[in-house]
């Protein structure tokens, strides 16, 4: 289904459409350079929002947590939920207060999901969500136990009905504004690592891997 069009009533961009994007490669980018996602739902007549990490596996989302979680617990019975992920670009400096605005990239991915039961594709999905954090680390680490396994619960959201949405560009001010002697235009925002802080305990003959020192967040 790559290439394939999200594009449903329900995720149409409805408050500038042009901004709209339905196309898979132009959502899993966005999805691939993120970490945190929001999680929406209702449980009782109560909404939610919970932050929490992700990975993606091909044309699946993957969120995992405690399997005491009473946001998984209650996820894994099939309600509707809904799955934000943001990506902050720039700050947008107009010359009025009301088109300040920002450059920003971001994906709503509505459905419905399912509790991952199948222990190799749960392994698969915890390895994956380590390589989200940062590629090269699975390999070095100790893998989940049967005891931590049993502890994480895992939810697979299939990225069928989703949107991307996108500001770029120059703030949109008033005509008559363009003659004011005003600074615009658009202060850059990026992910940039820091130098690595070894843990307290780390023996002082751990080697600092490549994978660390040559981290840089992922681009679309």
């Amino acid at each position: 289904m790559t290439g394939s069009n999200t594009k449903t009533d329900r995720t149409r961009v409805k408050r500038l459409p042009a901004r709209g994007a339905y196309d898979r490669e132009t959502i899993f980018a966005i999805l691939d350079e993120g970490f945190i996602c929001h999680v929406g739902f209702v449980i009782e007549g109560q909404p939610y929002v919970i932050p929490t990490g992700y990975a993606r596996i091909g044309e699946d989302l993957y969120i995992h947590g405690s399997s005491a979680s009473r946001m998984l617990k209650n996820l894994s019975k099939g309600v509707d939920i809904c799955v934000t992920v943001t990506l902050l670009d720039g700050l947008v400096l107009a010359r009025s207060a009301f088109h300040h605005s920002m450059n920003y990239r971001s994906v709503v991915i509505l459905g419905k999901a399912a509790l991952v039961e199948d222990e190799q594709e749960k392994y698969t999905a915890l390895e994956a969500f380590t390589e989200h954090i940062i590629p090269g680390r699975w390999p070095e680490i100790r893998w989940p136990n049967e005891l931590e396994m049993k502890a994480t619960s895992v939810l697979k959201l299939p990225i069928d009905e989703a949107s991307a949405k996108i500001r770029t560009g120059d703030p949109k001010d008033d005509e008559e504004d363009y003659a004011m002697n005003v600074w615009a235009g658009v202060l850059p925002l990026s992910q940039v690592p820091g130098p690595p802080i070894p843990d307290t305990r780390l023996k002082a003959d751990a080697d600092l891997p490549e994978h660390v020192t040559k981290f840089q967040p992922r681009q679309s």
